[in-house]
């Protein structure tokens, strides 16, 4: 019997064009459909599924569901649900839990109502899935044969687990596929953070300076756009080779509370805590603008910033300005959560058709191989990210050379 807790269904024909849209931009995820369609490798499966509700994850549920899967769906962050969205899928018979703006009891609550039919398989973005079924319901994994993970944030978590023990299930690290977080992380992100930004703030890029805290993919990827756009750039870094990086890709590097006083955008993504705190924000010039792209939004101390300051004023849609007592006004978008979904639509969508498309291909994993992989985390197998990478190289019209057997003999012996 299908379940959901939704805002509004009459809002599923919204939903349904967004799809459509996104299904004419995913070569890759659509081939897969149909294969699934074809095979169904998930008959009689649960999946539950747990990433932004918007459009591009509504086609991978969908794509899932084609394959057979009973899927139970929820999203990742309380601000990056789109309604019409849920209201498709619901539309579509899958089992929805999740709706834009919800407190964080109801986001636990639709977390839990999306595992409560004790899946097979989970799909998890930071992991809140992971975490529910390791802590307040590990009765609900007892069918569970393993998951994916999407993010950095969730494969440190998992792999935290791991290292400690605990870890009860195989998961599989999405996201450090080549395919994945060489062109999600980097360009989905920095492309994607930075049209959130403009469009909220109406702001003009060119000539200001930017501190990019942290130089992983998703941190290159804003920085590499920020500096295109004509943007001073300024990079933090607890990592030394990382700073070196910054470094020679023609970046400037300081600890952050020289950055601080210097900015006029900040953006996080770093996937720890505090990476701006109070003491930063006093620094600050007036009317500096602060995101976050990590998964939680944890990296500027908000709470810190609610106690520190005078008054909160609503700047514009999504930005709230905070008065300090040095009488300077800093803003901060989408109260610090993932800003290019939590203030936009996420990654372009021809980006998210790479990484769904390793999501599906996981997912199939899992299911024929879970038997033997032990509770780790896995990674994902080559065949896997070099059979999406010559699918999209073909969606192009690209082709590339392959070795000779003259060439293999070579690379296999240590003789010249």
């Amino acid at each position: 019997m299908q379940t959901y807790e939704i805002r509004d269904l009459t809002l599923a024909p919204s939903g349904h064009q967004k799809i459509a849209w996104v299904e004419a931009n995913m070569p890759i995820l659509s081939a897969i459909k149909k294969e699934f369609e074809a095979t169904k490798p998930f008959e009689g499966l649960r999946i539950t599924l747990s990433i932004h509700l918007e459009a591009k994850t509504a086609y991978l549920c969908l794509v899932l569901a084609a394959g057979g899967a009973e899927m139970h769906v929820t999203g990742s962050n309380v601000l990056s649900t789109q309604d019409d969205v849920a209201a498709a899928l619901v539309d579509a018979g899958l089992n929805v839990f999740a709706y834009h703006a919800a407190t964080d009891e109801e986001y636990d609550r639709h977390i839990e109502k999306a595992l409560s039919c004790k899946p097979h398989i989970i799909i998890d973005d930071g992991g809140d899935l992971a975490g529910m079924l390791h802590s307040k319901r590990p009765d609900l994994a007892e069918n569970l044969w393993g998951g994916c993970e999407e993010t950095t944030t969730g494969v440190i978590r998992l792999k935290a687990m791991e290292r400690q023990g605990i870890l009860k299930f195989p998961m599989v690290a999405v996201n450090d596929a080549r395919c994945k977080h060489l062109f999600d992380n980097r360009y989905g992100t920095g492309q994607s953070v930075w049209t959130a930004i403009m469009a909220k703030t109406n702001l003009i890029v060119a000539g200001k300076t930017v501190v990019v805290a942290g130089y992983g993919w998703c941190s290159r990827g804003i920085a590499m756009r920020a500096s295109a756009l004509g943007a001073q750039v300024i990079v933090t870094e607890i990592d030394p080779v990382k700073a070196m990086e910054a470094k020679m890709d023609g970046f400037t590097v300081m600890p952050m509370m020289q950055a601080a006083a210097l900015g006029d955008f900040f953006v996080t993504a770093t996937g720890c805590a505090e990476t701006i705190n109070t003491e930063h924000m006093m620094r600050m010039k007036n009317e500096a603008i602060l995101c976050n792209a990590g998964h939680f939004n944890v990296e500027i101390d908000m709470a810190g910033l609610e106690q520190l300051s005078t008054a909160v004023t609503e700047k514009r849609k999504n930005i709230m300005g905070y008065s300090l007592p040095n009488g300077r006004l800093i803003n901060v978008i989408a109260d610090g959560r993932l800003v290019n979904i939590a203030a936009g639509d996420g990654h372009p969508v021809e980006i998210m058709d790479l990484s769904f498309a390793v999501q599906a291909l996981s997912a199939l994993y899992i299911k024929e191989n879970h038997a033997n992989l032990g509770n780790v985390v896995v990674d994902v197998s080559g065949e896997i990210d070099e059979m999406i990478a010559r699918r999209k190289l073909a969606a192009w019209g690209i082709e590339i050379d392959t070795l000779t057997e003259a060439q293999k003999k070579y690379l296999d012996s240590w003789e010249v």
